[in-house]
């Protein structure tokens, strides 16, 4: 099995201001408890054991994409036995984007790029990450990605959706990745409607895939029934083979330990499209050479 979607992260090695950054409650709740080292060795005690053979990291705020994306790069040199590649940041408004592109393109397990739009409500309205998709260098920056071999990890919230899939009609060509199953933030019912409604407008383009993740940092106290609708939704809308798993670790770390999050969603996944959502999805998406496949 594949887990399209998790983080690593060596405070000695890469800065990120988020992670030490004391005392400061985030858009997912209260982050003191994993503002510590997370190493592939704990990742790979807690998912290995689960049946996971193999993963997708995701870049996670570093002050300096490069540096983190080199970092891994060599986590996974020294980790030959689990297969990894990884999801780089890189701004696609950048003057300099191909220069950044090709550096980045020289580490052997860079898949795509990712460059949040929308993380939630408050938190964006301070940030002004929305405005990317006011800018034109940012679609063009996403057909410059998807010409290059380029996946890219879209994160945003539900209202932005309708906007970014007019973005995304002008890119046909620039594979997508829906984090988090588009961060349905309400879980109200009719929360949850306005998403699917929303959501709708991404389901329809063929290049756009979904992570069933992240469903932890906008309900604390998620049980499998509370999640399964947004998981019905989300296979409904897509079908099995534009839907995959991802744990999001070490954020739904503070929510929930792996065995839990990963028997929820085996519970969830009706078991004819299991192959899919927990490995083929996943290794066609980021091209992921699975070991004795």
């Amino acid at each position: 099995m594949i887990d399209a979607h998790h983080h690593l992260w060596d405070l000695s090695a890469v800065h990120y201001p988020w992670l030490m950054a004391r005392g400061i409650e985030r858009f997912f709740g209260d982050p003191s408890p994993i503002q510590r080292d997370y190493l592939i060795e704990e990742y790979r005690a807690e998912a290995g054991k689960n049946g996971i053979t193999a993963s997708v990291h995701i870049q996670v705020g570093a002050e300096d994409g490069l540096a983190e994306a080199q970092w891994v790069q060599s986590i996974a040199d020294a980790s030959p036995d689990w297969p990894l590649k990884q999801v780089v940041f890189c701004d696609l408004t950048a003057p300099d984007l191909n220069k950044q592109l090709d550096e980045l393109q020289r580490l052997s397990t860079v898949a795509g790029v990712r460059q949040i739009v929308g993380r939630a409500p408050g938190e964006d309205a301070v940030t002004g990450t929305n405005d990317l998709l006011d800018n034109p260098q940012f679609a063009a920056g996403l057909r410059e990605a998807g010409e290059r071999g380029l996946s890219f990890d879209l994160q945003l919230i539900p209202e932005l959706m309708e906007k970014t899939a007019k973005t995304l009609e002008k890119v046909p060509n620039t594979k997508i990745a829906l984090c988090h199953a588009g961060s349905p933030h309400d879980r109200s019912k009719q929360g949850i409607a306005q998403w699917a409604k929303h959501l709708h407008h991404l389901s329809i383009l063929p290049q756009v895939t979904c992570k069933l993740s992240g469903l932890g940092m906008f309900d604390h106290g998620w049980t499998t029934q509370s999640i399964s609708k947004i998981v019905a939704i989300c296979l409904d809308q897509f079908g099995a083979t534009r839907t995959m798993f991802g744990s999001n670790f070490p954020v739904d770390k503070l929510y929930s330990d792996y065995e839990t999050l990963l028997s929820a969603y085996t519970a969830l996944v009706p078991e004819a499209d299991q192959n899919c959502v927990f490995e083929r999805t996943a290794a066609r998406f980021y091209a992921i050479d699975l070991m004795g496949d």
